[in-house]
């Protein structure tokens, strides 16, 4: 079938706007899955495809071609530009030419070209060539930006980079704009469809679909931001529990252990105090397992123990008991933490002693925002040599307490036999016993989250003298009865275990999933709670992660709350356009465009009244080709003057006359029609517009500054 070039240009708005969203669309999904030269070309090949597409897919001679062959030969070309970017990567001749990283952004760029190119082709041709190709390409769109959204899912709330440095500077949650641009693509791509297939009922369904479509973000201020999905191996999350109500459970959750959420954010930390730790690690205790109930260690019931826990949130301040000794050996730290997920308790640097609540700077991204006062550790393992444990507060029960484990002597028989190697001095010292197990732990365990030890009678005594692999929490375990075994008080702590490296030289420190830790501390006098912690050589899993310094950066700038910060805010906004500049600038364009509608509208109207006599006829006859266009009455794709006049004439009789009267001219009739029965026409086409078409649809007719646009 043969389209007119009239015809096409009147195809030419709504298909370059087609073509762009879907475009936005490829751009949002390319973002979280190739580099910046993959993302250009996907929304280049997109918009090639979309527009030639739309030009050639019903025209002579492709329109022959069944829809088959198109699925089937564009998603050979998928194949085939998938083949041609891996062998640009492997040769050897191309990264010699272009060096590798440039073989590499060729391939991406080759890659999502090909792609984003093929499926634009199959999208558009299953639109143009059935009824369900609009919906799904509708679909495509929605998923494009869902997918992105995932990553906001997992808390990767500052991809991407350039939408996320624009939210920051502005305090904006960048999750807000991306969902603003996938609804608009969808409210945009929506309307489309529904404008080229029921114009009568567009009004109905766009205010349904725009509903649909920000009830997102009705959500979203009422109930907050997603939460982060992440695997509770620790028992670290989950509802916050108060002194009377922790659940006696079994804290070995082998069959529950994943790596798949690890890089997930869980919470992030802001130092209002310079604090390097001395062993390359952040620790950040939560709870501890110190009191044996006769089958493993639990959360201590006793009033006089584990006295510097603090184990229940607060709307104001609440403290531990700081012992005097402790000041003398440590450094008073403060911190301000924001929780991402909500956690059973408040959790600090190493040694937290005061909670108190403080405002919430973002409270669709922060659960939870408390500041926090530490006493960390500024001395180093040498000096713990020589020194006695426990505490002379303690009563002799307490004592008792941290020094029980299981009724199993193989318990004390490794303990003394690994000891047994130590150099007379160090002997009987209690330091150097336990560094002693640790090392022996270190090099002979391996670490792994798969091993069925946790639903053994006691789980600990199955990983030691079974097949030494575990993770934490077994070698924790192990290490506590290894050590209480000798005489040496200890407990678990459970908390996060940070890189110090992960910091980066800023103030803030994301705490991610994989941090979930527990570990062994044993009590020495006038210290306090030491952290001896085993860290097998071995290890079945990886549990690094990548940086990710700039989420880390812009969580912390949401939480931080201090003038410096406020300052940059500022400085950077008077740098940058800011968002009332930006929305007048927006409603300026809104208005002109409206204002260029109206008067296009106006021209079109009145020019058949000033032009000569050879272009009456059809600068007429487009004049009313208008009126029906504004009330909905447009041709169809591929139909001609006549059968649209036919069809038109059963509720607009005198388009049948001025159709005959047009094409009477237009084929070299002599032109015998005056202007006075063109505008006879046109009145006599008003009269039936106002007896037939709904009040409504008439006022719809007379605000819309583009029903022309429609004009074919």
């Amino acid at each position: 079938m043969h389209i007119s070039a009239s015809s096409y240009t009147a195809q030419r708005i709504p298909g370059l706007l087609r073509a762009v969203i879907i475009a936005s669309a490829f751009w949002a999904l390319s973002l979280s899955l190739t580099i910046r030269s993959g993302s250009v070309s996907a929304v280049v090949g997109c918009l090639i495809a979309c527009l030639l597409t739309d030009r050639w897919i019903n025209a002579r001679p492709l329109d022959q071609i069944r829809l088959s062959s198109v699925v089937m030969t564009a998603l050979c070309f998928i194949a085939l530009t998938y083949w041609l970017a891996g062998l640009i990567v492997k040769s050897e001749l191309m990264s010699s030419l272009l060096t590798p990283i440039g073989a590499f952004n060729t391939a991406e760029a080759l890659l999502w070209f090909g792609f984003s190119c093929m499926m634009s082709i199959l999208l558009r041709s299953l639109a143009l060539r059935t009824r369900i190709g609009g919906v799904l390409e509708i679909i495509f769109v929605a998923a494009a930006f869902i997918i992105t959204l995932s990553a906001h899912r997992n808390g990767m709330i500052h991809r991407p980079f350039f939408i996320g440095d624009y939210a920051l500077i502005r305090g904006i949650d960048p999750a807000t704009i991306l969902m603003g641009i996938g609804c608009f693509a969808v409210i945009a791509m929506s309307a489309l469809l529904m404008a080229e297939n029921d114009q009568r009922r567009l009004p109905y369904h766009f205010v349904v679909i725009a509903l649909l479509c920000s009830s997102p973000a009705g959500y979203v201020q009422l109930f907050g931001l997603p939460t982060p999905g992440v695997t509770d191996d620790m028992g670290l999350t989950g509802q916050e529990l108060s002194g009377n109500s922790r659940q006696r459970e079994n804290p070995f959750r082998d069959g529950e252990n994943t790596a798949e959420d690890k890089q997930a954010p869980v919470a992030v930390v802001v130092f209002r105090d310079d604090y390097e730790p001395l062993n390359g690690s952040y620790y950040f205790r939560e709870s501890a397992y110190s009191q044996f109930n006769g089958v493993m260690l639990d959360y201590s019931t006793r009033d006089d123990m584990d006295l510097d826990l603090i184990s229940t949130f607060t709307n104001s301040e609440v403290s531990a008991t700081l012992l005097s000794e402790v000041e003398e050996h440590h450094k008073e730290v403060k911190t301000t933490v924001g929780m991402l997920i909500p956690h059973r308790n408040p959790f600090g640097l190493e040694s937290p002693v005061t909670y108190s609540s403080t405002s919430n700077p973002n409270a669709s991204r922060f659960k939870r925002t408390y500041d926090t006062v530490s006493w960390a550790p500024t001395y180093n393992f040498e000096f713990l040599l020589g020194r006695e444990t426990g505490s002379e507060n303690w009563s002799d029960a307490v004592r008792s307490e941290y020094l029980q484990l299981p009724d199993d002597s193989r318990y004390q028989e490794l303990a003394e036999s690994i000891v047994a190697e130590l150099k007379p001095e160090y002997a009987n010292d209690p330091f150097a016993k336990a560094w002693a197990i640790k090392a022996y732990l270190d090099q002979n365990g391996i670490y792994s989250l798969k091993n069925d030890h946790a639903y053994e009678k006691d789980p600990a005594a199955s990983f030691l003298f079974g097949d030494l692999t575990g993770y934490c929490m077994h070698f924790s375990f192990a290490a506590t009865y290894l050590y209480r075994s000798l005489g040496i008080p200890a407990r678990v702590g459970i908390g996060y275990s940070v890189p110090a490296s992960n910091r980066a030289g800023g103030s803030a420190l994301l705490i991610q999933a994989v941090h979930g830790h527990a570990w062994p501390e044993i009590y020495f006098k006038d210290i306090g709670w030491v952290i001896v912690d085993p860290a097998p050589q071995q290890t079945l899993v990886d549990m690094s992660t990548d940086p990710q310094n700039e989420l880390q950066q812009l969580l912390g700038d949401m939480l931080r709350d201090d003038i410096s910060y406020a300052e940059f805010i500022e400085s950077q906004q008077g740098e940058l356009i800011d968002i009332r500049t930006l929305v007048n600038a927006i409603a300026a364009i809104a208005a002109a465009l409206l204002c260029l509608g109206y008067v296009v509208r106006a021209y079109r109207s009145l020019v058949p009244g000033f032009c000569s006599a050879e272009q009456q006829d059809q600068l007429a006859y487009r004049a009313i080709l208008d009126q029906l266009a504004a009330v909905g009455m447009t041709r169809r794709y591929g139909e001609s003057r006549e059968h649209f006049a036919a069809r038109a004439a059963n509720i607009f009789p005198t388009i049948q006359s001025a159709t005959a009267s047009h094409l009477s001219c237009s084929l070299g009739a002599a032109r015998q029609i005056s202007s006075v029965d063109w505008n006879r026409f046109r009145r006599a086409l008003a009269q039936e517009v106002s007896e037939n078409v709904p009040t409504w649809r008439r006022v719809l007719a007379f605000i819309n500054p583009y029903s022309w646009a429609f004009t074919r």
